[in-house]
C-alpha cells in the first residue's frame, strides 16, 4: 500500500460488519463469483478497500454467537458441510488404522475431510497424513490436536508404512503434516526427510507437500526437509502479526515462521506456501500488510480460510468473513503476485491442495525439466 493509503487506514479504522444485503448461499455459482469480481473492481479503490468501505452488494462478515448460550446467532449456511462418506472415504479410514496412521483431517476435524479424500472423475484424490504422532509439544489456542510435554516416542517404521499406504491407495498427492516435537534434538526434521524420501521411492509419482513445523527457527532443521525432494514446503504463519501471541503457543510467533518460509526458499524448494485464518479479529488492514510481509518474503503460495471454533476450551470465533470477502482478498493477493490463491470459507491449508499444482505448476515444471534433459541429450548425440 502507498503511504497515503496507509494514512488513510490508520485514520479510519472503522471495520467493515453486516449490512441489510443478503449472504451469499452455499449454493453460489462461480458465476456469481465472477459477477461480482466485475463489480468490486469497479467499485471502491484499493486504499477505500483497506479503510473500510463496503463491498458491492454484500456484507464483509456477520456476527458469529456472543457465548456458547448465544442461540440466537447461527452458523451462516455457507459453513455448513455434510457428513463423510462413500467407499472411498471407508477404504482409507480403515488402511489408516491398519497401518496406525492418523491424519490432520480427522484430527482437526476438517470440515472437507470426504471431499478430499474422495477425489473422483475430473478430481484430485488428496490425503493429509499426520506424521510423528497425534499429540504435539504446543498449546495453540486454535487447535483441536491434543497436547502434552512428553508426547510417546516416534514409530520407526511410519516412514515405511506411510508410503506402503499411498502407494496401495493410488492417491495423486499427499501432505505430510505433523504436530510440533520439540522435545526431540532435531525436533523431527529428519523423520520428516525420511518419509518423503521413502514416498517418492515407493510413489514415484505421487507429489509431496510437507506442511512443518517451525523448529524453533533453527536452519538447518528447515534445510533437511526442504532439500529431502518434497515438491511444496509449506508452514503456517496462522493469522496477522499482530495476534500471533493471542493465536499460538508462545514459542511461535511471526518472524520466526517467515524466516522458516525464507529459508526453505533458499534451500531449494521449489514452491513455498502458508495458511491464514480468517474470523479471529484482525482488521482489513493488518490482512493486507501481512499479504504484503508474505510477498516480501518470496512465498508463493497463500491461502484463506474461515477460522472454526473446535471446542469450548478454544478461541471463540469472532466474526463469520462472507464468501465475497474471501473472493476480495483472493483479487487482492493475486494482484501483488502469488503463484496461487485459494480463499474461501471452507478452504484450509491442504484443502484439496493437490487440484491446482497437479494441473498447472509442477507437472508443467515436470514436463519442461524432461524436455530439457532431452534437449541436451540430443545435442550431445549430434556432437
Amino acid at each position: 500500500a502507498t503511504t497515503a493509503t496507509t494514512a488513510t487506514a490508520t485514520r479510519s479504522r472503522r471495520r467493515w460488519t453486516s449490512s441489510p444485503s443478503s449472504p451469499s448461499s452455499s449454493s453460489e455459482t462461480s458465476a456469481d463469483m465472477a459477477s461480482f469480481r466485475a463489480r468490486l473492481a469497479s467499485g471502491p479503490g484499493f486504499g477505500d478497500f483497506i479503510a473500510g468501505s463496503e463491498l458491492p452488494g454484500a456484507a464483509y462478515a456477520l456476527a458469529a454467537p456472543t457465548s456458547l448460550r448465544d442461540k440466537s446467532t447461527r452458523k451462516p449456511p455457507w459453513m455448513k458441510r455434510t457428513i463423510p462418506s462413500g467407499d472411498r472415504y471407508v477404504e482409507i479410514k480403515s488402511k489408516l488404522r491398519e497401518l496406525n496412521l492418523s491424519t490432520v483431517c480427522e484430527e482437526a476435524k476438517c470440515p472437507n475431510l470426504g471431499e478430499c479424500w474422495g477425489g473422483g472423475e475430473g478430481q484430485t484424490a488428496t490425503a493429509t497424513i499426520m506424521i510423528m504422532g497425534d499429540t504435539c509439544t504446543r498449546a495453540c489456542r486454535f487447535c483441536a490436536v491434543k497436547t502434552s510435554r512428553a508426547p510417546p516416542p516416534l514409530d520407526a517404521d511410519e516412514p515405511a508404512n506411510v508410503a506402503k499406504a499411498i502407494a496401495a491407495w493410488g492417491l495423486d498427492y499427499v501432505v505430510l503434516t505433523s504436530v510440533d516435537r520439540d522435545e526431540l534434538p532435531d525436533q523431527g526434521a529428519g523423520h520428516i526427510a525420511e518419509t518423503v524420501r521413502r514416498l517418492k521411492a515407493d510413489a514415484p509419482g505421487v507429489l509431496v507437500e510437507a506442511l512443518t513445523p517451525d523448529f524453533r527457527g533453527d536452519r538447518d532443521l528447515v534445510t533437511t526437509v526442504a532439500t529431502s525432494g518434497v515438491d511444496v514446503f509449506a508452514h503456517n504463519v496462522e493469522t496477522v502479526p499482530e495476534l500471533q501471541a493471542h493465536v499460538r503457543d508462545r514459542r511461535a510467533n511471526w518472524a520466526q515462521s517467515v524466516d522458516v518460509l525464507r529459508t526453505a526458499k533458499a534451500a531449494g524448494a521449489g514452491i513455498t506456501k502458508t495458511s491464514v485464518m480468517l474470523g479471529l479479529g484482525e482488521t482489513r488492514e493488518q490482512v493486507v500488510n501481512c499479504l504484503e510481509l508474505l510477498r516480501e518474503a518470496d512465498v508463493d503460495v497463500v491461502t484463506f480460510g474461515q477460522y472454526m471454533r473446535p471446542t469450548k476450551r478454544h478461541l471463540p470465533v469472532a466474526e463469520y468473513v462472507t464468501p465475497e470477502a474471501f473472493e476480495a482478498y483472493k483479487v487482492i493477493a493475486e494482484g501483488m503476485g502469488f503463484l496461487y490463491v485459494a480463499s474461501g470459507p471452507m478452504v484450509r491449508s491442504s484443502y484439496k491442495a493437490g487440484e491446482y499444482f497437479l494441473e498447472n505448476v509442477l507437472k508443467q515444471r515436470r514436463a519442461a525439466a524432461a524436455a530439457g534433459e532431452g534437449t541436451k541429450e540430443a545435442a550431445r548425440a549430434s556432437a
